[in-house]
């Protein structure tokens, strides 16, 4: 039979290199084609890449975690029939992948954490709490003629999730001892057990099954074991003063080493690039956003938004698009040359995920209704937090909002999207004394922060476009003009 080596392909975007973030298969799987058997992270995004071949994987040729160049060989897959004038070996028997059990229960795609607030949190809150390892899990009997549960097998071992070279099996032999191949029977052993409401619970949550120890009758990850794994996760990070203490959880010194590249490589290479070639002013503005604040609950209200979340980045948002066409030249680029103002907006939301900060961006949110841009933001903050988000919805932006104060920060000075020559951050938004009319009341106060590129933006002009923004915070009808 021949074997067939699937070498990192061109994922676009002028990238050289992508990190192997969670194999889909293991050696011994049978694939057929374009079944996904990798995801990779890239500079911009997560991508799952599909298999040119049909066959079985042969042996994974580079472990999770690694980062390789375009075009390295990362997964060999032998053709599941014979070659043209290639003598059959082992009958028909031997070209059939084994019949799926009843009831089988495949392994998830590993979860990414859940990103904070709704609508996408715009800060990272730094990385979590390390997960607890799972204890070793009794594979359910196989193959069994009663449908009462066959007592636990003895743990299997486990199958590592890649392999450090071509021809390595999944059992990680020990020394002096046979080097089998698992087949498709042993594998699905290995998997994790759980009904898709469960896998459901789970990506929501942003836990891995592999981690939950599982209390099923058959071995299967229960509901209750996914919420107490949850409860102690929490535990752990509510005693987060541990962290000084516990080295071997960090790593066995005093200094843990994390690795840059990823998203994380890129956010730094874009913000060092564009706080040292664009000159920022920042400039800052205090909002009463009571108005805001109740218009937001009559839209919770309506019949209209029933099922669509709502908050007040919703109104700034719209703030943003109608105070940028006031001031055109704040929807713009920059080049050496011209000034490229753009009769379009593409609105860039700053996001935290768990890769790291990303700014997709809603494309022409000009022509949106605010029951579509609502919606809009709510797919963007969903995709987001699921690690989904693609390059495509990271190009093009042209005006930048980051809602810092979703985490209950009052205001900060952000630095410009590379490309863009303005940013508008939002404040959280708190009841605080104001004079009104010559009394002092409480009303609901943010304060607005806003960057801009001084080569295009003047004083005068920021100054113009944020008092725009503030105006529709204070009052909302003014989007009716």
């Amino acid at each position: 039979m021949a074997l067939n080596t699937f070498h990192l392909p061109d994922v676009g975007e002028g990238l050289t290199e992508a990190e192997i973030v969670s194999w889909k298969v293991q050696p011994g799987a049978v694939v057929a084609v374009n079944d996904t058997i990798v995801e990779i992270e890239t500079a911009k995004s997560l991508v799952e890449l599909p298999s040119p071949f049909a066959g079985v994987v042969s042996a994974l040729l580079v472990a999770e975690g690694d980062t390789v160049e375009v075009g390295t060989a990362i997964i060999a897959v032998e053709d599941a029939v014979p070659a043209r004038g290639e003598p059959a070996s082992g009958g028909p028997a031997a070209q059939t992948p084994a019949p799926e059990m009843p009831g089988e229960l495949t392994t998830p795609p590993p979860a990414e954490p859940a990103a904070g607030p709704e609508n996408g949190p715009l800060v990272g809150t730094g990385p979590k709490a390390d997960a607890v390892r799972r204890r070793p899990r009794r594979a359910p009997g196989a193959n069994t003629p009663e449908p009462a549960p066959a007592p636990p097998a003895p743990p299997a071992p486990a199958v590592p999730a890649a392999l450090p070279a071509a021809g390595a099996d999944g059992t990680g032999p020990a020394a002096g001892r046979p080097d089998p191949r698992p087949g498709p029977l042993n594998q699905l052993l290995n998997r994790v057990l759980a009904k898709p409401p469960v896998r459901k619970a789970a990506r929501d949550l942003g836990i891995n099954l592999a981690d939950v120890p599982a209390t099923g009758s058959s071995g299967e990850v229960t509901k209750q074991d996914l919420m107490s794994y949850q409860a102690q996760r929490d535990a752990e990070q509510d005693g987060a003063d541990s962290f000084w203490d516990d080295r071997k959880k960090h790593g066995a010194g005093r200094i843990e080493r994390i690795p840059v590249k990823g998203v994380r490589k890129a956010t730094a290479r874009a913000m060092v690039q564009s706080a040292f070639s664009a000159p920022h002013v920042s400039i800052f503005v205090d909002v009463d956003a009571s108005r805001t604040m109740e218009f937001v609950k009559r839209l919770k209200a309506s019949r209209d938004f029933e099922g669509i979340k709502v908050s007040p980045l919703l109104i700034l948002a719209k703030a943003v698009i109608w105070a940028a066409a006031r001031n055109p030249s704040v929807n713009a680029t920059w080049t050496d040359d011209e000034i490229l103002v753009k009769h379009f907006m593409n609105l860039g939301i700053a996001a935290a995920t768990p890769r790291g900060l990303m700014v997709p961006n809603i494309k022409d949110a000009q022509n949106l209704s605010l029951k579509e841009l609502a919606l809009a933001l709510n797919d963007l903050a969903v995709t987001a937090r699921a690690g989904k988000t693609q390059p495509a919805q990271m190009q093009g932006g042209t005006l930048t909002i980051t809602n810092i104060g979703a985490l209950g920060i009052d205001t900060g000075t952000p630095i410009i999207n590379p490309g863009e020559v303005a940013i508008v951050a939002f404040g959280t938004i708190k009841q605080k004394p104001w004079v009104l009319d010559g009394e002092v009341i409480p009303r609901w106060i943010t304060t607005l922060g806003g960057s801009f590129d001084h080569r295009v933006v003047d004083g005068d002009l920021s100054a113009r476009f944020m008092a725009d923004v503030a105006s529709i915070l204070e009052e909302p009808a003014l989007l009716l003009d």
